[in-house]
């Protein structure tokens, strides 16, 4: 392939503007069609896109000859069921996070990628964005010497459960940990490597909904960093708190995840890193991930890698199996 003629199965909101234009604005690569299963909307979005083609069925999209790679970004639900078929036509995919609904899911994805010899990318775009390279460059220089452990806390208020795919377990995966977590636990894995074990609490404390909504996480990475992490989603609208430390040895590193700057604090001083907000957020990566896809780049997000994220999880919301 010279160029990379996608076609986008799910073009709902999050392709508005996070991921959909970019794939017009990177070097050798164009967006060409789109599905959704609402005609109506596809239709629309492909007008108001400028996109040559819109389908309400996805093995439609997938087996149009001039699509040569595909992004899916439904729910998760789906994520496994159009990677398979997908692949199936030898068409690399590039799958939204979550990568699916489990980790067994997602070895399913992996497995098929390899026997079917076609190219499979996660959408963990943070890996790609400016904030965060700058914050891997500072660890990786040990800027705030050897890091001791890691601290975070996503507090956010209810939200309501009508129409709100995100807070049904069978279509996310779990609540709006499922949606906002695998942003922030790849990092940690992007800076921090393969982790070592993992344990964890979730609960339905408030029941707005069938979803967890307070989930707690302890890693012990294998280099010997620790990580503990807090999500709930039923506090006060004013404790609403996004928050990341990474503490070392001589320092520490502050950010939020869903934000645009962050601050190092250093020998009593401070000095805050500040960027400008993308426009389109994903455009790094579809950058990246084009050239992979055209041989002339490393997969900036393997299948592997997705999976360490989707464990984590899994190790943090399974349910007690002590009793004491």
């Amino acid at each position: 392939m010279k160029n990379i003629k996608w076609g986008i199965i799910g073009c709902g909101d999050v392709t508005e503007v996070k991921s959909g234009p970019a794939f017009n604005k990177v070097p050798n690569s164009s967006l060409v069609a789109v599905m959704r299963r609402d005609a109506a909307k596809a239709k629309d979005y492909a007008f108001r896109h400028g996109v040559p083609k819109w389908y309400d069925n996805a093995a439609q999209l997938i087996n149009d000859p001039e699509v040569n790679a595909v992004y899916i970004a439904t729910p998760p639900l789906q994520h496994e069921e159009y990677t398979l078929l997908s692949l199936l036509a030898g068409k690399p995919v590039y799958v939204e996070k979550p990568m699916t609904l489990n980790a067994d899911a997602a070895y399913r994805m992996q497995n098929a990628a390899i026997r079917s010899n076609v190219k499979l990318s996660v959408a963990h775009y943070r890996r790609a964005q400016p904030m965060f390279l700058k914050i891997k460059e500072l660890l990786l220089n040990n800027v705030i010497g050897d890091v001791r452990f890691v601290s975070l806390q996503m507090l956010q208020p209810s939200v309501p459960s009508e129409g709100n795919w995100r807070v049904n377990p069978a279509i996310s995966g779990g609540g709006l940990f499922h949606d906002l977590a695998p942003h922030q636990l790849d990092l940690m894995i992007y800076f921090f490597g393969k982790a070592r074990s993992a344990t964890g609490i979730a609960r339905n404390q408030a029941k707005m909904y069938a979803a967890d909504d307070l989930v707690a996480g302890n890693v012990l990475f294998e280099n010997g960093v620790v990580f503990n992490g807090i999500w709930c989603f039923s506090v006060a609208a004013a404790e609403k708190s996004d928050i990341c430390e990474i503490t070392g040895s001589l320092g520490k590193i502050s950010f939020p995840v869903f934000g645009h700057a962050f601050t190092l604090s250093k020998n009593g001083k401070e000095e805050v890193f500040a960027f400008d907000p993308l426009q389109h957020v994903q455009q790094p990566m579809i950058e990246q991930v084009t050239a992979y896809f055209l041989g002339e780049g490393p997969n900036p997000c393997s299948a592997e890698q997705a999976i360490l994220s989707m464990q984590l999880m899994d190790s943090f919301t399974k349910k007690d199996r002590v009793i004491f």
